[in-house]
């Protein structure tokens, strides 16, 4: 080869290799296979932003509402609030030695899974309860932060903030940058979220809207306090998510994402009987190797009546083993 023609291939080489890292640097969701889902988020986003497009959406009626347990990190074998409530209770089993034999915190204490998801709702109240009440939110915040510098998952052995979805980090900055405002809309305590909500997703605590338990005013030693008394107030699930956004966001969304049949109604909320663009997206645990699989029979984040109007409505489903290069950060 002669030195016109090598020198032609390093030219051609520099140039391939500055033409791909351009393109990886433009590219909003590197975590995502190109497919239907990838192209659908970014063409909704595109139309919206548009000014001369018939899809124009100002940016302060872009609002983008994502549920968080199994959307934004994952849930299995049982929500991580679930686990906190567990390891709350471990701490202080010491002063409450009736626990021993008493349901669900025998089984807490003695690690039966089966029991404890056995107990359903009301078991899950009553830790709840018992673990989240008496104390002031400044105290509950502490507590919560502290925990997730300790913990680590039962199963995956990783801390919990590291279980979060690449793939979504990246579609939160992909809207955030382009004038969205990004809100956690979950079944999930709202103070047990607002204490790490910025720092791990980059949502601010006032754009997390969640499940409430009573919380009074009081004034303790000359201060100002919040006290969080032992009943619940509001479920932020189901049916309960659209009335949450609308008594704390009072805007309409235009996209949501979700995974479960908990955020089937957020997902027609946000999409059915408007005529102007809307996007609806939906989680769906595929891949039992680099995390869970499951969907109509599980106990936990079930996934089956909005599978079946995703299909009917336009809906997107992301299939976690096909679409994502990647899980974890």
């Amino acid at each position: 080869m002669n030195k016109s023609n090598k020198l032609f291939l390093a030219v051609l080489f520099l140039f391939c290799s500055s033409f791909h890292f351009a393109w990886a640097q433009n590219d909003p969701l590197q975590s995502w296979n190109e497919g239907s889902s990838k192209s659908a988020i970014i063409a909704f986003v595109q139309a919206v932003i548009d000014k001369s497009g018939l899809d124009y959406v100002p940016p302060g009626e872009r609002i983008a509402v994502f549920d968080n347990d199994g959307t934004l990190w994952s849930e299995q074998p049982a929500y991580f609030q679930l686990y906190f409530a567990m390891d709350r209770v471990k701490e202080l089993a010491a002063d409450h030695p009736e626990w021993k034999n008493q349901q669900p915190f025998k089984a807490v204490l003695e690690e039966d899974m089966e029991t404890l998801v056995a107990s359903g709702e009301e078991g899950l109240i009553q830790l709840i309860m018992v673990t989240h009440a008496g104390m002031t939110s400044n105290d509950f915040t502490d507590i919560v932060k502290k925990w997730l510098q300790t913990a680590t998952h039962p199963t995956l052995k990783k801390p919990y903030t590291e279980l979060v979805f690449k793939p979504m980090l990246e579609l939160l900055d992909y809207l955030q940058k382009n004038d969205f405002k990004n809100y956690i809309v979950s079944g999930g305590g709202i103070e047990f979220m607002r204490p790490w909500s910025e720092e791990i997703y980059g949502i601010p605590p006032e754009r997390v809207v969640g499940s409430s338990i009573v919380t009074k005013f009081k004034i303790e030693d000359g201060k100002p306090v919040l006290v969080r008394e032992a009943k619940v107030i509001f479920i932020d699930d189901k049916a309960g998510k659209p009335i949450g956004i609308n008594q704390h966001i009072g805007r309409r969304p235009i996209f949501a994402f979700g995974n479960s049949d908990g955020d089937l109604q957020m997902l027609q909320y946000t999409t059915l009987g408007v005529t102007a663009k809307r996007f609806a997206g939906i989680v769906h645990h595929t891949d039992e190797t680099r995390e869970f699989a499951y969907d109509r029979n599980s106990h936990i984040g079930r996934l089956d009546k909005a599978l079946i109007e995703a299909d009917s409505n336009g809906w997107t489903v992301v299939d976690m083993k096909k679409e994502w290069k990647v899980i974890y950060p």
